[in-house]
């Protein structure tokens, strides 16, 4: 039906019809009373042939067939073929299109294909390459990573331990440029370390990452809208890339991350099979020559390799490193204490007063401990390996140690008197031995609390308890009440304050 001759006048009217009135192809194949199929191949004649409406007066039928089925090219005439690898590359350049590529064949050889054939053969040439070569990527791009799913065991020389390590693998969207690595593991601080060390091997980074839905780039999996880790966008935004995770389910959506775990399974992992390794270090050696080879390997459908197009195409369109190294960091969410010091790792870090009680986001890097409220850093110390002790800025306190949201020194010891004298000797020297009281008010708060949970007067006999021996804190408190050392006799006698002196403990009537 859609070679069907049909008569001129049928024909001038689908023109009049699709290009005077704005009608669909449904609506003028009813009218005209042929097939859908019929309009729509009339339809992309005269699309081609440059004919409109109205037709010149003096065309005839044969003038108007011979516009829209020009004369086959004689047997024997061959058409000169464009470079389809020369093509396919030159798509991938930003902002080329088919178009563009046929008008510039056309250029060099007037007698080729129309715009339809030249697509025609392209879809051909396209439809015989696998499905990662079959797909277009923009230069720079995009980088695919994931790891292998196989791993490669490492003994240790010492104690005969055998560990399995992990193959990290990166692959370029346009050149399909590999990077491969081993680590120990696949935990966040090796995940953002084998990003660090594939820009550097390129030397540039990539304008965005795809990565798998592992749990160290993305915290929540999500068709629409996955939750990325904080490192892992920290990670992102320190190089100016943006995260695209794969749709779960979808292996499709990183074809060159699929293609390049295989690639790298059989031309580098099933080399080193017979090897034995004993430190990662060594494995990373053997890999590199291996990596290198597979990356200078020439393609077999397309000219170059991937080497020669990751300098051709994807380094030019890349962005330049920063100046400084990304610094692994994590994060973490904390509440702020009513001593406005936040727990990180049991050692405690100061903010201003007025975020008491507040949630906060850490920032922690090797030497640094970042805190932000909102968005926006309000406190940044030195990283402190000493467990239960204070980092507090002066700033950050309040003038003359005033209430800190309603709480002061002078409250903890009123609350601990209604208790009892021991209590309230116990809470006088807690906050007698910090720097600053506040530093206090966290341990005091749970001395106090221990209270409601095991009655006011066993947490009397503790503190008595605690005092006689010694040890007036809370972890000794917390002992003496959970194996019902209180119950029993103290062996030196009751005491009201502490038995020692020093000069850091102001005493009760500091507070008066």
């Amino acid at each position: 039906m859609a070679n069907r001759r049909l008569p001129m006048r049928d024909i001038i009217e689908m023109l009049r019809l699709s290009q005077d009135d704005g009608r669909s192809i449904r609506d003028i194949a009813r009218i005209v009373d042929v097939s859908r199929t019929t309009v729509g191949e009339i339809m992309r004649r005269a699309a081609l042939a440059g004919v409109r409406y109205p037709v010149p007066a003096d065309w005839d039928n044969a003038a108007l067939e011979a516009k829209l089925y020009p004369p086959t090219v004689p047997s024997g005439v061959v058409r000169p073929l464009p470079d389809w690898p020369l093509v396919h590359r030159e798509l991938g350049r930003k902002g080329v299109t088919l178009d563009l590529l046929w008008q510039e064949y056309k250029e060099r050889h007037p007698d080729g294909y129309l715009y339809s054939g030249f697509c025609e053969h392209y879809r051909r040439w396209v439809g015989k390459l696998s499905v990662t070569m079959r797909q277009t990527h923009t230069p720079g791009d995009k980088l695919f990573v994931d790891y292998a799913g196989n791993t490669v065991s490492v003994t240790d020389r010492n104690t005969g331990e055998i560990r399995e390590a992990s193959i990290f693998v990166a692959a370029m969207g346009a050149s399909s440029y590999t990077y491969c690595e081993a680590t120990w593991s696949q935990s966040l601080p090796d995940w953002i370390g084998s990003h660090v060390r594939a820009f550097e091997h390129m030397n540039a980074a990539p304008h965005a990452l795809v990565p798998d839905n592992l749990k160290s780039g993305v915290t929540r999996p999500c068709y629409y809208d996955p939750e990325l880790n904080p490192t892992y966008r920290d990670l992102a935004s320190h190089y100016s890339a943006v995260v695209l995770p794969a749709r779960p389910y979808r292996p499709r959506d990183k074809p060159k991350a699929e293609a390049a775990v295989l690639l790298a399974q059989r031309w580098i992992l099933a080399r080193l099979r017979n090897q034995r390794f004993f430190s990662l270090d060594e494995l990373n050696r053997s890999i590199r020559p291996l990596l290198a080879a597979l990356n200078t390997r020439p393609y077999k459908k397309l000219p170059g390799c991937r080497q020669s197009v990751f300098d051709e195409l994807d380094k030019p369109a890349m962005q330049a490193l920063p100046a400084t190294r990304y610094e692994f960091a994590e994060w973490k969410v904390a509440t702020v204490g009513i001593d406005y010091h936040v727990d990180v790792g049991g050692h405690y870090y100061s903010v201003p007063h007025r975020f008491a009680r507040e949630k906060v986001d850490v920032r922690l890097t090797v030497s640094v401990v970042e805190l932000f409220h909102r968005g926006s850093r309000v406190a940044s110390h030195v990283r402190s390996a000493f467990k239960g002790r204070h980092t507090t800025i002066d700033a950050h306190m309040t003038a003359a140690h005033h209430e800190v949201k309603g709480w002061s020194p002078q409250r903890l010891s009123d609350w601990a008197a209604r208790i009892g004298p021991h209590t309230c000797a116990v809470v006088t020297s807690v906050l007698g031995q910090r720097r600053h009281p506040q530093q206090g008010y966290r341990a005091c708060l749970g001395i106090l609390r221990m209270g409601k949970e095991f009655g006011d007067d066993r947490l009397e006999a503790a503190c008595d308890r605690a005092i006689a021996v010694g040890t007036p804190t809370y972890r000794s408190l917390l002992s003496i009440l959970k194996h019902g050392l209180d119950r029993k006799p103290v062996s030196a006698p009751a005491q009201t304050s502490l038995p020692f002196e020093h000069a850091n403990v102001r005493g009760p009537n500091y507070y008066h």
